[in-house]
């Protein structure tokens, strides 16, 4: 009777694993085609030398720490700024590989390729 209860109970355990298996390897196919996609964020900032900094640090923590996983390319362009913005934006693109720098102009044809009005 007893090595009934100990295969029950080892058989259970293997069905078990074998459902988690499963389940990792479906969430992981649905993770890949889904990061193929991904999320872009375009943020257009003008003369905003001192918020830019803390205001892109609290978005890559979230993107970094959070549950925004999906995000794949925060796009930060300037809108001819007179002071420093366009430098510190180069600057954390050099820290943090989703962010990318672009120029208003490039940004701008890029989105009229998809028909997109700002």
């Amino acid at each position: 009777m007893f090595d009934f209860i100990l295969n029950c109970i080892l058989w259970s355990f293997a069905i078990y694993g074998i459902i988690d298996i499963a389940k990792s390897i479906k969430s992981c196919w649905i993770h890949k085609r889904i990061e193929n996609n991904g999320i872009f964020i375009i943020i257009a900032t003008k003369n905003q030398e001192f918020q830019i900094e803390g205001f892109m640090r609290s978005v890559m923590f979230k993107v970094l720490y959070g549950k925004n996983e999906y995000i794949k390319r925060i796009i930060v362009t300037d809108l001819n700024s007179q002071d420093s913005t366009k430098e510190i934006i180069k600057k954390l693109s050099e820290d943090y590989q989703e962010i990318k720098y672009e120029e208003w102009e490039v940004c701008k044809k890029k989105l009229d390729k998809y028909n997109i009005e700002l």
